[in-house]
């Protein structure tokens, strides 16, 4: 493991919180024990006795390793699988945390540079302007995928545009047609031949259905991606936009997770 630079002792307090939240009593305990950190606190209160035991071994080591090795395993994402949502909020809250130190921890469960918060406040803000206005919001894991970093830096401009991006990139994955914008959805969401069915197609109303949907994702296309390519970032109304823009991709992204791609039967 890379020698990791000592934490300010603030930056160890509110990781001990975040992470005394992640697990009980026991929880914590077993993972101590498995990374080889003697508690000898004294302590009851769970976030409390983190943070004795990152100051004792960060003294005692002069270097973080020992904080981040822990968190690596108590925050393991197999901890929370059927929880995800919960991960997701958690995880973000740690990286605002850690951005402060130029570190971030990624959903496969590892650490990982980043550029550094200037300051503590700074790093959640990264984390609460953008959460604050998705807030009763939805946000599609894909969406993420392909902006997170750009949403924890607040740069929303490039947010909304890697995440269409990231739209078409999953049509082009589900489908296995290699074209974009318009052309893209043309070919694959096709009524006489479709590649992708949002539904059976068996009515007027489903087929009616896949066309306004078709109709959609290729106008969310021209009215996010052509503009943000051509357009100066000046004209950019920041969170609003960006969390309107996000919920709309992804409405589309729910709506291709019940996609079923069509198999041709060949007349030979």
């Amino acid at each position: 493991m890379s020698t990791f630079p000592s934490f300010p002792e603030d930056q160890i307090k509110e990781l001990a919180r975040l992470l005394g939240e992640c697990g009980n009593g026991n929880d914590i305990s077993l993972v101590l024990d498995d990374r080889g950190l003697v508690d000898d606190s004294g302590e009851s209160t769970k976030w409390k006795r983190l943070y004795f035991v990152f100051l004792k071994y960060q003294n005692q080591n002069r270097c973080a390793n020992q904080i981040i090795d822990f968190a690596q395993s108590f925050f393991s994402p197999v901890r929370f699988v059927g929880r995800n949502e919960e991960f997701e909020e958690k995880r973000q809250k740690l990286n605002a945390i850690l951005s402060f130190s130029g570190l971030e921890y990624g959903k496969d469960g590892k650490f990982r540079q980043c550029e550094t918060a200037r300051t503590l406040d700074e790093a959640e803000r990264r984390v609460q302007t953008i959460q604050a206005k998705f807030q009763g919001r939805r946000i599609h894991p894909e969406v993420l995928k392909y902006c997170r970093r750009e949403l924890m830096q607040d740069n929303y401009f490039h947010a909304v545009f890697e995440a269409s991006k990231g739209l078409a990139q999953r049509i082009r994955d589900l489908s296995e047609i290699q074209t974009d914008g318009a052309a893209l959805i043309d070919k694959v969401f096709s009524i006489e031949k479709p590649i992708l069915a949002i539904n059976s197609l068996r009515t007027e109303t489903e087929r009616s259905e896949h066309k306004g949907f078709a109709l959609l994702l290729k106008g969310c296309f021209a009215a996010v991606r052509n503009p943000l390519a051509h357009e100066p970032k000046i004209i950019w109304r920041g969170e609003d936009d960006a969390a309107d823009y996000l919920s709309l991709i992804s409405l589309l992204h729910r709506k291709l997770d019940d996609c079923t791609k069509i198999t041709v039967i060949s007349d030979h």
